[in-house]
């Protein structure tokens, strides 16, 4: 009898322990971070129902095009993206929160977006099976081991040089470099934040006494785009400059363009990074979404335009700028380096 009863609760027990592993993910919150062996499998199917994603993102040129048309051809879910600048989306997600009316379910942007969003508890902490191989320091850590965001794609901003105009003994090798008379009345910055965060990596390495030095070089100002200081470099309107993404040099390189790229001593790293909104109307669909960003094909997909991988290393020290920092000490910050980003460009 003693036996038989202890029998009976053993399979009672199991038969409970058995029910609560079979228990699925009912809410977002529970979804996104539920690391069980049939995850993508229902997530799958919960998107397949859901109908669609809704993408926010500020990725330029063809490469978010081809990161929804392959989720739509691998899982059989329609991407409706919205595509703008960081401050375009940062414009949308505070007008549509005013009005309550939720239409995103995956932001991927710079950092300032996405920090707005946390401080408006708009973003649901999540995991992903993919995110063990990025570093700490390309994930924002939420606890429990989820995050509020993780970085997707990484923009390297350094000095390019035309290699037709430019001698390869003026080429620098750090922001000391920067000094060689060679360079005088050679070098200009692009007076958009990539210029001030060229500044904000100096004034970390340098400090203050370096940018006055670096004034006497005779700096041009350019109140253009990157991609378009970068066609300058190649049509030998401009010989140099410390702002230049890797990215668009590199591009560019492989089509035979005159233009090079080096790091300096640090490089700052334009972070485009993904998070969960925690407002989502198509919750299945946009976790699965957020897990694609970060797989081996997602990423191969950016790396083939050149963006880099924080899962990946490029022999330079990188410096993720916003790193650490609170969205009001990051507006103090960027109001210093544009001064001194103004100072360089007095004559």
């Amino acid at each position: 009898m003693y036996v038989a009863i202890v029998v009976t609760m053993v399979i009672a027990l199991s038969s409970a322990g058995l029910w609560a592993q079979a228990t699925k993910p009912a809410t977002l919150a529970e979804l996104a971070v539920y690391n069980g062996p049939d995850r993508e499998q229902l997530l799958i199917a919960g998107a397949r129902k859901e109908g669609k994603v809704v993408w926010y993102t500020a990725m330029a040129g063809g490469s978010y095009k081809d990161l929804a048309r392959a989720f739509e051809a691998k899982y059989g879910v329609p991407v409706e993206s919205y595509r703008g600048a960081s401050r375009d989306l940062i414009a949308k997600v505070l007008a549509e929160s005013q009005a309550k009316k939720y239409l995103m379910d995956v932001a991927e942007s710079s950092l300032p977006l996405l920090m707005l969003m946390r401080a408006m508890k708009r973003l649901t902490p999540f995991s992903s099976p993919h995110l063990a191989r990025f570093s700490g320091e390309a994930k924002e850590d939420a606890g429990k081991g989820a995050v509020f965001w993780a970085t997707d794609r990484e923009s390297y901003m350094g000095f390019a040089y035309n290699t037709d105009k430019l001698p390869a003994s003026a080429v620098p090798k750090n922001y000391d470099g920067l000094l060689n008379p060679a360079l005088k009345g050679r070098m200009s910055f692009v007076t958009t934040d990539t210029g001030s965060r060229t500044v904000g990596a100096m004034l970390r390495t340098k400090g203050e006494e370096f940018l006055k030095k670096l004034r006497g070089q005779d700096i041009t100002m350019h109140s253009v785009s990157g991609q378009a200081h970068n066609d300058m470099i190649i049509a030998g309107e401009v010989e140099a400059s410390p702002t230049i993404f890797r990215n668009h040099a590199l591009v560019a390189a492989e089509k035979k363009a005159p233009v090079a790229w080096v790091p300096m001593d640090i490089v700052p790293a334009s972070a485009g990074s993904a998070g969960l909104s925690s407002y989502a109307p198509h919750p299945h669909a946009a976790v699965l979404f957020i897990d694609f960003l970060f797989s081996p094909d997602g990423q191969k997909i950016l790396e083939s335009y050149e963006y880099g991988s924080a899962a990946k290393e490029y022999g330079f020290k990188r410096w993720y700028i916003e790193k650490g920092l609170s969205i009001e000490q990051l507006e103090r910050e960027s109001e210093r380096w544009e001064k001194w980003l103004r100072e360089l460009g007095r004559k």
